[in-house]
């Protein structure tokens, strides 16, 4: 039976060589014999202190866990690959703030939101990169369908939860427009036909 210390080295090894993130149920998986998850996390706990004073911190994410490079440390990486990351428009991030902040929301309170016409580009933009999915319709004429973010975009954010959200003030200063309109729509009551579960987990403007 491997002692505590092997079995962090193994969690180590496994979760250094995974890019994605890897869950506790994942992680219990490699082991012959029966380690609690409670256990696991205060290794994983060890292991995330053990990296602390590294380059590459481990960390607690929406799926699981997973080594990434702090971000005091990107700037040097990305001289290695001089290749840009995807520049999205401001109506694109404009409308992921909106789903993020009032989920689960219609192309139409998207559009009432931020007062023009949506064009479906903007949101295959956002369900292709994972960051949105449809989650359910609403009970009205035409059932329009609702969207909500996912679990790829809280893992790319480095949150766990729809909580760990910055203040949408902070969200509007980086997008540079104004936040007033979501901020009033994602206190006002939840319309009809809305999955509870998905309507519960939005954060309100003070999240």
């Amino acid at each position: 039976m491997l002692n505590p210390s092997e079995v962090k080295t193994v969690l180590e090894t496994a979760l250094l060589a995974n890019q994605s993130p890897l869950s506790i149920a994942d992680l219990r998986r490699m082991f012959d014999e029966e380690i609690g998850p409670d256990t696991l996390r205060r290794l994983l706990d060890e292991l995330r202190d053990d990296w602390r004073q590294r380059g590459v911190e481990l960390v607690n994410l929406a799926t699981g866990w997973r080594f990434q490079t702090r971000p005091s440390f990107q700037k040097y990486l990305e001289r290695l690959n001089p290749e840009k990351p995807p520049r999205y428009s401001r109506a694109v991030l404009e409308t992921l703030a909106i789903v993020a902040y009032r989920q689960p929301v219609s192309r139409g309170d998207i559009e009432d939101i931020r007062g023009v016409t949506v064009s479906p580009n903007i949101i295959r933009t956002l369900e292709q990169r994972g960051w949105i999915d449809v989650v359910g319709h609403r009970e009205v004429p035409g059932r329009p369908a609702l969207y909500a973010t996912t679990n790829e975009f809280l893992n790319d954010l480095g949150l766990r939860s729809l909580q760990e959200l910055p203040p949408l003030e902070e969200i509007a200063k980086t997008l540079e427009f104004n936040a007033a309109p979501i901020a009033e729509q994602a206190t006002a009551e939840t319309p009809a036909g809305e999955p509870a579960e998905y309507a519960s987990a939005a954060p309100s403007e003070e999240a």
